[in-house]
This record gives C-alpha cells, sequence and structure tokens, in this order.
C-alpha cells in the first residue's frame, strides 16, 4: 500500500474549512459515492483493541426524521436541511465486556486470532477493563464505547471537509427518550447499543459569520 502523499496545507485549510453547521442548502445533496467515502472513513477508523465498538445509521426517511424531533432539541433545523443525517450508536455492556459473545467474535471471526493469542488478548483485555480503567459499570462500559465511537465521527467530518462537505455535530437531546424511540421506531436494541451522537452532513446555507476562535496554540501543548 502506497504512502499517502496529501499537502499538509490542504488539510489545514480543511480544518479551517470545517465548522459546525447550524443550517444547510436543502437544494443541494451529497453524492452516493461522497457519502460512503465519509462513512469509509467511519468503517476503517481506529479503536482501542480494533474491537470497533459502534454502528451508524443513516437516517434518509423524512418521517424518522420527523420523530427525531421532539427528542433532539438541537437537531430539528438540521433534520429539515441537511443533505444526510446520521446516528452514532456505541455498543453496551453487554456487547463489550471482556468476556462477551461479541468480543469473542471479533477476535475468532474478524481478526482470526491463533487460539494461544485470543488467550492472551482476552487476558489483557479483561486486565485493561478490570485493573487499568476500572471499567466495572454498565455506564463506565458505555462511555468506553462512545469514547471509541467520537474518533470515527472526528474522521467523518474531516473526510467531509476534505472534499468540501459541511458537517455538524449533535448532542443536544435527551438520551433515554431518544434511545427509546430507536428501540420502538428505528429496530435498535437497546440493551446492546446506546446513542452517542448525532451529524449532519450536507452544504452550508450560508458561510460561518465569524472565524475559528481558538485558545493559543501554546496555551495548549506542552514539551518537556
Amino acid at each position: 500500500m502506497s504512502t499517502p502523499n496529501i499537502a499538509k496545507e490542504e488539510i489545514i485549510n480543511a480544518f479551517n474549512f470545517r465548522h459546525a453547521t447550524k443550517e444547510f442548502d436543502a437544494t443541494k445533496t451529497i453524492s452516493d459515492d461522497d457519502m460512503k467515502f465519509i462513512l469509509e472513513a467511519a468503517h476503517l477508523s481506529p479503536s482501542s483493541f480494533g474491537f470497533e465498538p459502534w454502528h451508524f445509521i443513516v437516517v434518509q426517511d423524512k418521517e424518522l426524521r420527523e420523530l427525531l424531533k421532539p427528542v433532539a432539541w438541537g437537531a430539528p433545523l438540521k433534520l429539515d436541511t441537511a443533505s444526510h443525517f446520521v446516528l452514532g450508536l456505541s455498543m453496551k455492556s453487554s456487547m463489550v465486556k471482556h468476556d462477551s459473545e461479541y468480543i469473542m467474535h471479533m477476535m475468532k471471526d474478524v481478526k482470526q486470532l491463533p487460539v494461544e493469542v485470543v488467550e492472551m488478548y482476552s487476558k489483557f483485555y479483561r486486565e485493561f477493563q478490570e485493573r487499568d480503567f476500572d471499567l466495572d459499570t454498565d455506564k463506565k462500559l458505555f462511555d468506553w464505547s462512545a469514547k471509541q465511537t467520537y474518533i470515527a465521527l472526528g474522521n467523518m467530518m474531516t473526510a467531509a471537509a476534505l472534499t468540501g462537505i459541511d458537517s455538524c455535530p449533535i448532542e443536544g437531546f435527551h438520551q433515554e427518550n431518544a434511545e427509546a424511540l430507536l428501540k420502538e421506531k428505528f429496530d435498535v436494541d437497546t440493551d446492546k447499543y446506546g446513542l452517542s451522537f448525532m451529524t449532519a452532513f450536507g452544504y452550508r446555507k450560508a458561510d460561518p459569520e465569524f472565524g475559528k476562535s481558538r485558545r493559543n496554540f501554546d496555551d495548549i501543548v506542552t514539551w518537556k
């Protein structure tokens, strides 16, 4: 596989271009090819132990988008105008606990690790959960999964920006009510998955009124 050769300036330009788009141009639609590219960025994203504790639902059905509005106060305008709307789901403890069926499936079937490596990996993963990070409750395990899913979110938004596509990450929703809706209307098994974020993709209706505001670089980086 060849080494990527993307100019650093192009990447920084993409980060400067990206902003949390509040309203999209509803007349513009992301091509299937471009949206697949954005989702492939999520698919190829790294995760702790490589266990990929996520799932993404692309909500294009207008009736389903309407159902999301009452449980997502930060989303209505995006639901009306975004070309594509993605729900980021993260696995709950029943899926990511060290001895779960899913973890065994990942090691044996997806990664196709030899038996002795599965045993070693399982030991490391159990120690990671029980000793290193003290992931001893359902909430802690879900939060760990959500941290991995946010890596995929960042990569999706960067991939979008690199191709001139706008995005907006959304945490403005009532988690319990949203998950109840996902169970009832979206066929989501909420014993296995919880909602981490929503994300809108499309093309901005107008340029942002203000430029980026960030703390000074030296305020956030320390060299030792």
